[in-house]
C-alpha cells in the first residue's frame, strides 16, 4: 500500500513539475475587480471569516502535495508544494503554492501570508484557514491582497504510519480552494 501511495504521490509531483515547465510562461489573465462576481466561501467556520472592510478578489484551485518530514517520533510538517488554476477542470494556470506561505502568479507577483484562525470541518483533510498577507510584491492578482482563506480541503494530512527512518520525506495529495480578498475602496 505504502509504495502504491509513494508511486502516485511521485507521478503527480512529476506532472506538477512538467505542468510548471509546459505553461511556466503562460499569461495570466487578469480580472477587472469590478466585474469580479466570485463570492466568498460559505460560512461554515466563523473563526475564519474575513474582517468587514475587504472584498474578494480573486480565487482559485489548487492541487498538489502537503509535504511532511519524520522526525523519528511524528511528522513534521515542511510545506505545501502546489498549482493555481482559475478553474475548477485544473487548465487554465495561473500561479504556484510553496513554504512560506507563498502564493506566486505565473506573471511573478506573490503574496506570503501568516495563519491567523483555522478550522477542521472535514477530519478527514487539513484544516481550512484564515491567513494575513504580511507581504506582497510584484504585480498582478497579488499585490494588494490582504487576507486568504482556505477552504473545501480534501486530503493532505500527515500520514498515519511512522516513518521508516529519521529524515524520511512524504508528499500527502491534497486539493483546496484559495479566496483573495483586497481592502475595499
Amino acid at each position: 500500500m505504502r509504495s502504491i501511495k509513494t508511486k502516485f504521490v511521485a507521478i503527480l509531483v512529476l506532472l506538477l513539475a512538467l505542468s510548471g515547465i509546459v505553461l511556466g510562461n503562460a499569461p495570466v489573465a487578469f480580472v477587472d475587480l469590478d466585474d469580479f462576481k466570485s463570492t466568498p466561501p460559505p460560512a461554515a467556520c466563523t473563526e475564519i471569516q474575513v474582517p468587514e472592510g475587504n472584498r474578494v478578489s480573486f480565487h482559485v484551485f489548487a492541487i498538489g502535495v502537503q509535504i511532511y518530514k519524520w522526525n523519528g517520533v511524528t511528522w513534521d510538517f515542511v510545506g505545501p508544494m502546489a498549482t493555481l488554476f482559475s478553474d475548477a477542470g485544473y487548465t487554465d494556470e495561473v500561479g504556484i503554492h510553496y513554504a512560506g506561505p507563498t502564493w506566486q502568479s505565473t506573471s511573478g507577483g506573490k503574496v506570503v501570508a501568516s495563519r491567523v484562525a483555522g478550522c477542521s470541518p472535514d477530519p478527514t483533510a487539513i484544516p481550512w484557514l484564515l491567513l494575513r498577507s504580511v507581504s506582497n510584491s510584484g504585480a498582478g492578482i497579488f499585490r494588494s491582497v490582504t487576507y486568504i482563506q482556505r477552504v473545501n480541503t480534501t486530503g493532505g494530512l500527515s500520514p498515519a504510519t511512522p516513518g521508516s527512518a529519521i529524515g524520511d520525506i512524504m508528499q500527502v495529495p491534497y486539493t483546496a480552494e484559495y479566496y483573495f480578498y483586497r481592502a475595499e475602496a
